[in-house]
This record gives C-alpha cells, sequence and structure tokens, in this order.
C-alpha cells in the first residue's frame, strides 16, 4: 500500500515507480457483464421515483493469468442503461490490461487516482455520472483482487492499513478546507486506540442491521403490516418505508407500520428525491406525527442549499442523504452546510473503496453517523464492508448507526451477506464478497440468459 509519511502528507495520490524485475500474475482481461434480474415482476425495489426497477448489475471482472485468482465488482443499476455502464467500464480495459498484479494492489491509491485523473475520461463528469461509477466499479475490483491475495476479506484488510497508509489512499484535493491530511491522520490515530477489540467484537457480534424489505411502495397494505411484523420477530429495531407517490397513501401506511411495530421500533421514509424543497417541508411536517426516524432523500441530492433549508425546517425530524450523491466534493459542501443528520453511501456510487475512505473521514470530521445505503443487487455483500471498517478504524462507534438490509438476490452470490438477529455479520472469505455465481452469471444475464429467453427477452 502507498506510504504517507506523516509530517508531509501528499494531497493527491500518484503512481509510484515500477520496482525493477517484478513478476507475477498480470491482469489480462477485463470482463463486464450486463447482468438484470426482473424483480419488476413482483415490485420488489418499487419506490416513489422508480416504480418499476429491475435489479441490475454491470458486473466487472479483472481476470489474471492465473485462473484462480480475479476481481469482482459492479456497479448496480435498476434496468434500462445498465448497457451503458457496461460500455463505460469496458472503456477502461487500455487503463488495467497488461499490468502486474502486484503493481496494482500495492498502489492502489495510484491507481484510483490515475483513473480518476485521466482527462479524456474525466471531461465526461467530471467525477461524476457513469464514467465516475465505472471507474469505481474498476477500483473495486481491484480491491476484491488486493483482498484475495492478502487472503483477508476486505473490511479487515482495510482495518489493518496503518493510517499513514490510509491517507495515502485518498484524494485530497478540493477537500482541504473541510478535512486535510492532517486531520485525516488525527482521527485515525485517535481510533487507533482499542482498534484490535472493536474488530474482535465485529467477528463475535457482527454490525447493527435494519430492514426495507416491508416498505416498497409496490407491496399492498396486508404485506406491508405482515413484513413489519416480521422484521420484528427477526430482531431488527429499525424498519424503512418507501413514500412520496400520494401523500394520503404515505399517512396510512406510516400509520399501519407504527401499530405493526409498535413505538420502540425506530421507522425511516425514504422519498427517493420525489419532493421539491416547499414541498418537503410540508410533507414531512405531515408524517412528523407518527416518528419517522428520519427522512431519506427529501429531494435532489445536488440540492445542497435546499437540503439545508429542509433541514431547518423539519428540526427535530431528522435527514439522511448520500446514496446518490455524485462525489466526495458535494459530501462536504451537505457537511459544511449542516444538512443532514445521516450520510448513507453507496458502494457503487462514487469512484470505489478511495473515494469512500474520504467520505468516511469527512463524516467522523463533523460528527454525523454513517447508515450506509445497500439493497439492491451485491450493494449489501459489498457495503458492509465499508461499514465494519469505519467501525474499526475511523468513527470507533456504533452509536446511531445502522446498515441497511433488504432480504432480496444473496443466493447469486459465492459470499453472501450473513444476517441474524438484526445483525451483519462480519464476512470471513477473502475479498470484497462482489463474485457472482457462475449459474447465477448464466441465467441472468441480459438479454440471452436462459431466465430473459423464458421471458421474451423484456
Amino acid at each position: 500500500m502507498t506510504h504517507v509519511e506523516p509530517e508531509v502528507p501528499a494531497t493527491i495520490p500518484t503512481a509510484r515507480a515500477a520496482a525493477p524485475g517484478v513478476a507475477g500474475p498480470r491482469i489480462v482481461a477485463l470482463d463486464c457483464y450486463d447482468v438484470r434480474f426482473p424483480t419488476s415482476l413482483t415490485h420488489d425495489g418499487s419506490d416513489a421515483m422508480n416504480p418499476d426497477p429491475d435489479y441490475s448489475a454491470a458486473y466487472a471482472v479483472l481476470r489474471t493469468d492465473r485462473e484462480d485468482l480475479a476481481g469482482a465488482a459492479l456497479c448496480f443499476t435498476i434496468g434500462r442503461g445498465n448497457e451503458v455502464m457496461v460500455n463505460a467500464i469496458t472503456a477502461l480495459s487500455a487503463d488495467v490490461v497488461g499490468r502486474y498484479v502486484d503493481d496494482v494492489v500495492g498502489d492502489l491509491g495510484g491507481f484510483s487516482a490515475g483513473l480518476v485523473g485521466d482527462s479524456h475520461l474525466r471531461w465526461l463528469g467530471p467525477e461524476k455520472g457513469v464514467m465516475h461509477m465505472a471507474i469505481g466499479a474498476v477500483v473495486n475490483a481491484a480491491w476484491d483482487l488486493a483482498a484475495k491475495v492478502a487472503g483477508k476479506p476486505l473490511w479487515r484488510l482495510l482495518a489493518d492499513l496503518t493510517p499513514e497508509q490510509i491517507v495515502g489512499l485518498i484524494d485530497f484535493r478540493y477537500l482541504e478546507d473541510a478535512l486535510t491530511p492532517a486531520q485525516a491522520l488525527e482521527i485515525l490515530r485517535a481510533a487507533a486506540v482499542g482498534r484490535e477489540q472493536r474488530i474482535a467484537e465485529l467477528e463475535r457480534s457482527g454490525y447493527p442491521a435494519y430492514t426495507t424489505t416491508p416498505g416498497w411502495i409496490g407491496y399492498s397494505d396486508e404485506k406491508l403490516v405482515r413484513l413489519s411484523r416480521q422484521a420484528v420477530a427477526d430482531g431488527f429495531t429499525q424498519i424503512k418505508l418507501k413514500v412520496g407517490a400520494d401523500r394520503e397513501m404515505d399517512a396510512r401506511r406510516m400509520a399501519l407500520a407504527r401499530e405493526a411495530v409498535g413505538p420502540g421500533i425506530r421507522v425511516a421514509v425514504d422519498a427517493n428525491q420525489r419532493w421539491g424543497v416547499s414541498e418537503a417541508i410540508s410533507a414531512i411536517t405531515a408524517l412528523a406525527p407518527w416518528d419517522p426516524h428520519w427522512v431519506e432523500e427529501p429531494t435532489s441530492p445536488d440540492e445542497i442549499l435546499g437540503l439545508a433549508a429542509i433541514h431547518a425546517a423539519v428540526a427535530p425530524v431528522k435527514l439522511a442523504v448520500g446514496e446518490h450523491v455524485a462525489n466526495r466534493v458535494i459530501f462536504k459542501q451537505l457537511l459544511q452546510a449542516g444538512a443532514a443528520d445521516f450520510l448513507t453511501i453507496d458502494a457503487s456510487r462514487v469512484a470505489g473503496v478511495n473515494e469512500n475512505l474520504a467520505i468516511l473521514l469527512l463524516a467522523a470530521r463533523f460528527g454525523v453517523p454513517v447508515c450506509p445505503h445497500a439493497g439492491g443487487v451485491g450493494l449489501c455483500e459489498m457495503v458492509q464492508h465499508l461499514a465494519m471498517f469505519d467501525y474499526a478504524a475511523v468513527s470507533a462507534s456504533m452509536r446511531n448507526r445502522v446498515l441497511e438490509y433488504v432480504d432480496h438476490l444473496h443466493e447469486h452470490f459465492t459470499d453472501p451477506v450473513r444476517v441474524t438477529g438484526g445483525r451483519y455479520l462480519a464476512p470471513t472469505a477473502p475479498g470484497f464478497s462482489a463474485t457472482l455465481r457462475p449459474e447465477s452469471l448464466r441465467d441472468y444475464e441480459f438479454p440471452h440468459g436462459s431466465v430473459w429467453q423464458q421471458l421474451g427477452g423484456r
């Protein structure tokens, strides 16, 4: 890993010179697959903005000339457009194919900075949108590769790094008015106290979860009530409902959920960006009698001043933002504006692990809990590693922190999440937990997989 001297930490990681005589396995291909699951048939994943999603993955694989060694990750989409993401990931092949694995995993700061800094591709953002997410998939696949080489689950690989190594992975450009490398080192060094005990706690007891499984907007009232009660029986102390399609329906569903789970269970709601600023204030005020734990994405994720205005107007109701926030710069400004009480980072929205490390440190600097977004396909598998690393080595706290869980599609992964008693159990297999089963890849690749052939390719 890149090492940064404590006295003069670098602002932007740069690729180091290759050591003479480097050998070992090489990356020989960057393969990407269009994988889609027809979740719209059962309304799984439905919300006010996205009523008919087909949970999908642009599945990236860094193949090496060793048959038993590959790095895998994915970008999550909801159906049409997944082919655009596949093409964007494939466009990065020239930047990675032919590299020695040791060079990549030994300098993941430089590797990430090199992909993000490609001026021709950066022009398409800059540092946002499809190309940025594609870079995130390749960076995450490289981290999966690194964790497999090290023989560790990713969260543990990250937790075992020194503060200097972590800082050396991060691009601090555009952040230094809120977080400097020296301040990041201070946060990480403070969290080093008790780190081994927290790692042992994670391995023993896992990480607290909440579930969105009961709350999809396309579910009937009966299904909402039944799944809400089941969530409590399964040990969850927080559930989440989708809102925003209809004010009267939102109130009815919130009342049903509150009656089903009782006053001691937290009920969060998620508007998925449905409202404008004034509309959000009015809608949240109407929901306040049912004591929402937070309101997630009440308006556009880019609406920094609007989110700050909503936050001030609806207090003490809390806001959660982050699932669709494009990069570390917007996260920084949301925190500076006091616009969010919780950050809901996503494993595949920004440019991979490196940028999420920056966001975790920003959150720690501002004292805002991180409650990662999951669900989707593969997001639970990946983001659990970031949440556990955060507890072990950054925030050193589980107070007001929960990790989203949705009981969909885990059976398609070779190392699926394990949730019991309302807690994620710590992954133990080497890697980022994002490797798809060969049979799932075969059956659900779009449009030629067997499942899609049965559906007529649509």
